[in-house]
């Protein structure tokens, strides 16, 4: 583990102890500090494990002690919005607020690989790690892929590679995190309730790329115009990604082949990963697995075999000749588009979630193709109504995952595709989109068994 020398007897308040904060938390007690832990929520067993090293918890609330105390530092939990009192107190005082992501960076020795993108974040970073696996180049996986980066970053070495999936919200809590490799996939309106405007948004993802030198290598998606301009900016050298033919620069797609620098890497039927879309994470993929001399053999191997990551067009099963994916990940209209472009078989279709007021007029042009409609969550009665306005042929409304695949079951023919694809977060029936894509994997299982 790299000492971090600068955060020795300074006090420092964890703000959140989910799994973030207490990484965090033990991260910054073992190089030294005075550690506060504060969680809205009651003490439970990770707070109880915290206390049992010495660090002190404040649990149920944000007390007076707590907003008022002076601090050296904040380490915050990503989701936890800057109106928050405890925050708004430190930045009138000028105290740094970081993400856990920027202890990761300062804590390890190992070159990082970050991934930021509003779509296709995880299906990249998949993609890569199952690259760098395959051709030995001691990949490990961490960030909003599952594993708190924190907990990991120390123990590794600088012969070893970190790859990173990384958010707006944690880019917003860095001061000198500094990948190696920084990817951006692309970029649509999403969290504005969070970031407040488009322009707010892409200066949050921006960050990834603010610390990089001329020894760094920063890779966009060249069709938006947008990262163009970010790309403008950086001091790290530029490799961009086009699906939109082929490119004597960086990496590209046409219709026959994916290229390096104008040189063939595979066909295009050789790829196995369905939709168009990832067309693109496959570019940004396959560009840092040969930026950090992967051989062409495993990158050909991966991408000749991969058909996907669970939750993200993930295929469940055939039966009696239909066939089921779950598409969990799917928390926006983007993402649902993308998986509705992606069958020209009829679609019986599985939507709704967590209402955040918006709207579902990008998904007209692709709902042709759509028989029934089965709706859930929140937004049930507003996806119905718009389903119907679409005139889908049936509509409903189910009140529970298993209602929604027996409403759909009713309707569909051999030949034809159930799809899981919300357009819409999880949050207001499920802890996560996981847990949403795992009941919507049961339910298919014991209905069609």
């Amino acid at each position: 583990m790299k000492e971090i020398e600068k955060l020795r007897d300074k006090k420092v308040l964890v703000l959140g102890s989910a799994k973030s904060g207490e990484a965090a938390a033990r991260l910054l007690h073992a190089h030294g500090a005075h550690v506060i832990v504060n969680d809205m929520a009651e003490k439970g067993e990770r707070e109880k494990e915290l206390e049992a090293l010495g660090i002190k918890v404040i649990c149920g609330g944000h007390p007076e002690e707590v907003i008022e105390s002076h601090y050296d530092l904040i380490v915050k939990n990503p989701g936890i919005p800057y109106t928050n009192p405890v925050l708004q107190k430190a930045m009138e005082k000028g105290v740094p607020i970081w993400t856990e992501i920027e202890l990761a960076y300062l804590a390890t020795e190992a070159p990082i690989i970050a991934i930021t993108g509003s779509n296709g974040k995880t299906t990249t970073t998949t993609l890569l790690y199952y690259m760098l696996h395959i051709g030995k180049k001691r990949p490990t996986l961490a960030g909003n892929i599952g594993t708190v980066a924190s907990s990991v970053s120390p123990q590794l070495t600088k012969e070893e590679l970190l790859i990173l999936e990384v958010s707006s919200f944690q880019l917003m809590g860095i001061e000198t995190f500094k990948p190696h490799i920084a990817i951006w996939t692309n970029i649509y309106d999403a969290h504005l309730d969070f970031h407040g405007s488009r322009e707010a948004y892409i200066d949050a993802k921006s960050q990834i790329t603010s610390q990089q030198t001329e020894d760094d290598y920063f890779i966009y998606n060249a069709d938006q115009q947008e990262l163009v301009e970010v790309a403008k900016q950086t001091r790290a050298k530029t490799i961009p990604f086009t699906v939109k033919g082929k490119q004597t620069e960086g990496i590209s797609v046409d219709d026959a082949y994916l290229y390096w620098q104008g040189e063939p890497i595979i066909t295009r039927e050789s790829i196995q990963l369905p939709g168009e879309h990832n067309l693109e994470n496959i570019a940004a993929a396959t560009a840092a697995a040969l930026l950090v001399s992967c051989d062409k053999e495993s990158i050909h191997h991966v991408l000749s075999s991969f058909t996907g990551v669970k939750h993200r067009m993930q295929f469940v099963k055939e039966w009696q000749g239909v066939r089921f994916y779950n598409d969990s990940k799917a928390t926006n209209t983007l993402a649902t588009k993308s998986a509705l472009s992606s069958f020209e078989q009829p679609i019986h279709l599985i939507a709704g979630g967590l209402d955040r007021e918006h709207s579902f007029e990008s998904l007209r042009p692709y709902m042709k193709n759509v028989q029934s409609v089965a709706a859930i969550g929140e937004t049930k009665k507003r996806f119905a109504s718009f389903a119907k306005e679409e005139n889908v042929p049936h509509v409903a409304e189910a009140t529970t995952m298993r209602d929604a695949v027996e409403k759909v079951l009713a309707h569909v023919k051999p030949g034809e595709i159930v799809l899981l694809s919300p357009a819409c977060a999880s949050w207001d029936e499920y802890k996560s989109f996981e847990e949403r894509g795992n009941q919507f994997i049961e339910a298919v299982q014991q209905l069609t068994d």
